[in-house]
């Protein structure tokens, strides 16, 4: 049974006017939550805090959203964690006084698939080029369009996840994950500065690999590097790492920098507060 709060009250209703619905205007998280505790919480919120300041929103405090997680999720679950700018007038245009709308809504854990995260999944690459906007790069924002048009090329459920290049043809994401891949003994995830989400098992990732020892770089990366990678890995804070199996007619096997990478998360997780 889904779970909502809106502005700290139960409620599964906003504003029509609310600027979230009508523009876009806002940004979000997810989280995996496990016996009411965020995973990865303080990354998950940092970067909140960060994605509402390059849009100008007001940040809810921290400790009032991991209270809010807590009342909305005290056991395992899914946590989308929604601030827009609220609810304004017809236009584009808003006053400088408006208040926030703040949502925490909660689903039931999904079902684990280890099968995923041991064996590796299929993927494809989307048709779809995400558009280049340097002001919006690395920002988790309500218009996920681009993702929702990109994971409708396929209905095969086989196939996991879809990958996605810019205008220019550099590999950026997949529609609900960062990708990873291993490249001449480096672990290689692409430059966010154009266009992409920045998620925060990304952050987590390449903070435990640099901690590890493991070479990480962050840098532009055509799509055919793929070719050449001897891993190649989907990160998001559900799935938490998944190994790329197959893209057409490449094949990988779940290799070591994945497998080491899915030990150091699980020990973080139980390690947290």
């Amino acid at each position: 049974m889904a779970s909502f709060l809106v502005n700290g009250l139960p409620s599964r209703s906003v504003d029509a006017c609310d600027r979230g619905l009508m523009y876009g205007d806002g940004v979000f998280r997810t989280l995996a939550v496990r016996a009411g505790r965020a995973l990865n919480g303080a990354r998950h919120f940092r970067l909140l805090a960060h994605d509402c300041s390059r849009l100008g929103l007001p940040c809810p405090a921290q400790s009032l959203l991991v209270e809010e997680v807590r009342r909305a999720a005290p056991g395992d679950a899914v946590v989308k964690v929604i601030v827009t700018r609220g609810s304004s007038g017809r236009g584009y245009g808003y006053g400088e006084y408006i208040e926030p709308t703040r949502i925490v809504a909660a689903w039931p854990a999904p079902v684990p698939a280890p099968e995923a995260a041991r064996d590796g999944v299929r993927v494809r690459r989307c048709s779809l080029a995400l558009a280049i906007q340097p002001r919006l790069a690395g920002v988790k924002s309500l218009n996920r369009l681009e993702s929702v048009l990109a994971r409708a090329e396929w209905r095969d459920p086989a196939v996991r996840e879809g990958l996605l290049a810019d205008q220019e043809g550099r590999l950026v994401e997949g529609t609900m994950s960062n990708v990873f891949f291993v490249s001449r003994g480096a672990l290689v995830t692409p430059e966010l500065s154009r266009c992409g989400v920045s998620g925060s098992q990304r952050e987590r990732v390449l903070d435990l690999a640099r901690a590890d020892g493991i070479s990480c770089v962050v840098r532009d990366a055509a799509f055919g590097e793929l070719g050449e990678a001897t891993e190649v890995f989907l990160t998001n804070s559900l799935i938490g790492i998944w190994p790329v199996a197959s893209m057409d007619e490449l094949r990988w096997s779940p290799g070591p920098v994945a497998r080491r990478l899915q030990r150091l998360i699980e020990a973080d997780d139980a390690s947290a507060p």
